[in-house]
């Protein structure tokens, strides 16, 4: 039986009240949904709205961040790793109430597990703190997409913009575009948006094959249960940052995988 201690809660409400006061919510990738609004970041004054200083570099003292890499034996679009070693990595789509981004990445450190952020290029716009903030915690930083719109029934023209556009953004912040590229609005790239991606930089579309559904906001309990029915060594899951069932569920489900000897690792670290 899945757990739904007190202290998750009052995280989901502590998230919740975040939620409402800052009147965004990150989209799932499934066709149909639109993406919410940003409120401002008002915790970076010291950053410029472009995520640099004056320059246009990262700030002082940061070092550039990983950049994509090529994974000899693995397919263009990755749902998976190795089935051999007991990792996998819970990834998360990266949009809406930086407050909820902080509590996760939070949560997952105080366990010791690291993250997959896609972030979506807007939001990186809004809060530009968060991008830093993400690396500096060990977790992957990637793109998806500049607007969270459904890339693969987009022109050529505009589906690389939105690629482009992203890892620009990215490289502003970091000095690198990112260690991976997920398409929004579908769980896997048409043959045109991987080319584009392929050409922008990234050697593999990073996919899945455990989806969590959180964006559906079935409750914690349901988010736990369903990545818990379907995880095994090597997974990939797919979550969101900007829901506090998201929130609430990831200590329990933390807690479960380790109880199952599986660690929560980057997706670099899966396939390396």
């Amino acid at each position: 039986m899945v757990r739904v201690t007190t202290t998750n809660r009052r995280g989901v409400l502590r998230a919740g009240a975040g939620l409402v006061a800052g009147g965004a919510l990150a989209a799932g990738c499934g066709a149909g949904q639109a993406s919410p609004p940003h409120a401002p970041d008002s915790e970076s004054p010291s950053v410029s709205p472009s995520g640099t200083g004056a320059s246009g570099h990262p700030p002082a003292g940061a070092g550039p961040a990983p950049a994509p890499r090529a994974y000899p034996g693995q397919p263009a679009q990755i749902t998976h790793g190795p089935r051999t070693r007991p990792w996998v990595a819970l990834t998360f789509h990266g949009q809406g109430d930086p407050g909820i981004a902080h509590s996760l990445l939070g949560t997952a450190e105080k366990h010791g597990a690291h993250l997959t952020v896609l972030a979506v290029g807007t939001w990186l716009d809004e809060h530009p703190d968060i991008a830093r903030r993400i690396l500096d915690g060990g977790h992957d930083l990637g793109n998806h997409t500049q607007r969270h719109i459904s890339i693969n029934t987009m022109a050529e023209a505009d589906a690389r913009k939105e690629i482009t556009d992203c890892a620009d953004r990215l490289r502003k912040l970091t000095g690198s575009i990112g260690t991976w590229f997920r398409p929004s609005r579908s769980p896997t790239a048409s043959p045109l948006v991987a080319g584009l991606a392929r050409a922008a930089g990234y050697p593999h579309v990073l996919s899945y094959d455990v989806d969590s559904l959180d964006y559906t906001r079935p409750g914690a309990a349901a988010v736990t249960r369903k990545v818990l029915a379907e995880v095994r060594s090597g997974s990939v899951v797919s979550m969101h940052f900007g829901y506090p069932d998201t929130v609430a569920a990831l200590p329990d489900l933390l807690h479960e995988l380790d109880r199952r000897g599986l660690r929560a690792v980057t997706t670099t670290e899966l396939l390396s």
